[in-house]
């Protein structure tokens, strides 16, 4: 089982070297350092993964507060959610492809809505509503 040599009286000897057992603990240092960095990325990625979570659930719940397209007025509100900062704008929508001229029972806004979480990190979400015409 142990590997064996011939000492210099001639008899056999079992055991390894020196040389043999700091190989052998090297080897085992590189696959210990390397188990090491994937699991600290590991780590990284699955906080990473929590806190984007954390802010789409934020958003959701901002969103799904949402007053009725019928309600919902141009302008600014904000406010806090369990530690996140949140804050909606509802602005007229604007492009090129658009004219407000042309008869149209909607109207297109659109809404900004901005989560900010405790550690910084920040999440903007901008969706078009329409909104009825309430102009003849």
């Amino acid at each position: 089982m142990f590997p064996s040599r011939v000492d210099a009286h001639g008899g056999t000897v079992a055991g390894f070297t020196l040389i043999e057992v700091l190989v052998a603990l090297a080897i085992v240092a590189v696959a210990l350092g390397a188990i090491g960095a994937l699991i600290a990325t590991t780590v990284r990625g699955t906080q990473s993964i929590d806190q984007r979570l954390s802010l789409v659930e934020t958003a959701r719940a901002v969103d799904a507060a949402l007053p009725d397209r019928t309600e919902l007025v141009p302008g600014a509100s904000s406010g806090q959610i369990a530690g996140h900062r949140w804050r909606i704008d509802v602005l007229p929508f604007v492009a090129n492809f658009v004219d407000p001229r042309l008869p149209s029972p909607w109207v297109p806004q659109t809404v900004v809505t901005r989560v900010q979480s405790p550690t910084g990190a920040i999440l903007r979400i901008d969706t078009v509503r329409l909104r009825r015409r309430t102009d003849g």
